[in-house]
């Protein structure tokens, strides 16, 4: 687990509050104290299954999900609280990158039933995630469409007083172990993005198939979904039909900052390891602390940590400051965090040399960790082109 060394300057910064502070410090020393028991124990790194399983129940013991859902049902605050979900991913993530996912996906896997859902949706489904009792899952990636949401095929249509469900779903985060799945599918009320709908699909909706369990260099549950004539009650629909497209994206838009964050907590704690190694090894008779090479390469690290840090506090700041959408905010820290990261992060695996490389070791795993994140959520070529409409609609 981390050590002192991690910078906490940031968070006299003034997008925060007290009770952000008060937070940073709570889990910091919960998961100092509790992760290592999950995460480092026997076994937990063949079985994420079960590892995952147990993260989340420890997360909801722990308080920490009822930041993922409103007050009304369970949740800390009436609206989610931006900020906080990225002080969390980002302390989390600077512990371990399975426990960022664990909390991370209980929020957007019920993102938009904070979002759309009505009452009794929200009821049957938010306070189990708040207490760890139910797994969450967003399933919105298909085979052929990926960042092209406006081109899923999967299909929703009426079938009596039911809907009926058919199609594919890939790379679906919690695949195999959630309980529900928000699941976006093409309902037909026009071409493109308009003729998307979202509804709410238990794991046991008899023609829901768990089709594959694919494995990934950071291992963590992931399955493709096959969904046959899956019966599903109307009241399950998110929202109304058609606008399935703007909610998936008004989900995004609230947590497409928390993936920044997550990427800078393994920032975070690749400059915290680096910094050790630097101390502690000598090169040529003196500690590799004091070859310029290594200050600038320090150097560099620092500043794209806070540099990442300012975008993403900026854009969570933003949002919970009332602003409707954040979109140019969000993707921009969302790209600079996760790119600047995998510089980060590779820059400590060179200064352990040989070590750094070796299953075991810290920066091994986090340049693992953080190659996804430049992929999910929209993949850094596709928040240049947010960024870029962003500006050009102006």
């Amino acid at each position: 687990m981390t050590d002192s060394t991690s910078d906490r300057t940031f968070l006299s910064w003034p997008f925060f509050e007290d009770h952000h502070r008060t937070l940073a410090d709570r889990l910091d020393a919960w998961a100092a104290a509790t992760l290592p028991g999950i995460v480092d124990g026997p076994g937990a790194h063949e079985d994420v299954d079960t590892a995952c399983r147990a993260l989340v129940k420890a997360l909801g013991d722990g308080g920490w999900l009822r930041y993922a859902v409103p007050k009304a049902y369970g949740g800390m605050f009436d609206t989610l609280d931006v900020r906080s979900l990225c002080i969390i991913r980002e302390t989390l993530a600077r512990h371990s990158g399975l426990a960022d996912f664990a909390f991370a996906m209980q929020g957007l896997g019920s993102g938009a039933i904070t979002l759309a859902g009505s009452d009794a949706i929200k009821s049957a489904y938010l306070p189990a995630v708040a207490a760890g009792e139910k797994i969450a899952a967003f399933a919105l990636t298909e085979p052929e469409a990926g960042s092209d949401v406006a081109s899923l095929a999967s299909t929703l249509k009426d079938a009596g007083g039911e809907l009926s469900l058919s199609g594919e779903k890939t790379y679906i985060s919690n695949g195999g172990i959630a309980d529900f799945y928000c699941v976006f599918a093409r309902t037909g009320e026009a071409p493109g993005a308009r003729g998307l709908s979202a509804v709410v699909v238990d794991a046991n909706t008899p023609g829901l198939e768990i089709a594959e369990r694919i494995e990934v260099i950071a291992p963590h549950p992931l399955a493709k979904l096959f969904f046959q004539g899956c019966h599903v009650p109307k009241e399950n629909l998110l929202g109304s039909r058609g606008a399935g497209f703007k909610l998936a994206m008004a989900t995004l838009d609230i947590f497409r900052s928390t993936v920044g964050a997550a990427a800078l907590g393994f920032a975070r704690r690749a400059l915290e390891e680096a910094l050790k190694r630097t101390r502690e090894r000598e090169l040529f008779g003196a500690p590799l602390a004091d070859l310029p090479i290594t200050q600038e390469r320090l150097a560099e690290m620092a500043l794209d940590i806070d540099a990442s840090a300012l975008l993403i506090y900026r854009a969570a700041w933003t949002k919970d400051s009332g602003a409707p959408r954040v979109t140019r905010e969000a993707a921009m820290a969302k790209l600079y965090a996760t790119d600047q990261a995998q510089l980060v992060i590779d820059k400590a695996v060179q200064m352990f040399g040989g070590m750094g490389v070796t299953k075991g070791v810290k920066v091994e795993e986090l340049y693992r960790e953080i190659r996804a994140l430049r992929i999910y959520e929209g993949a850094s070529e596709v928040q240049k082109l947010v960024i870029a409409r962003q500006l050009l609609s102006q």
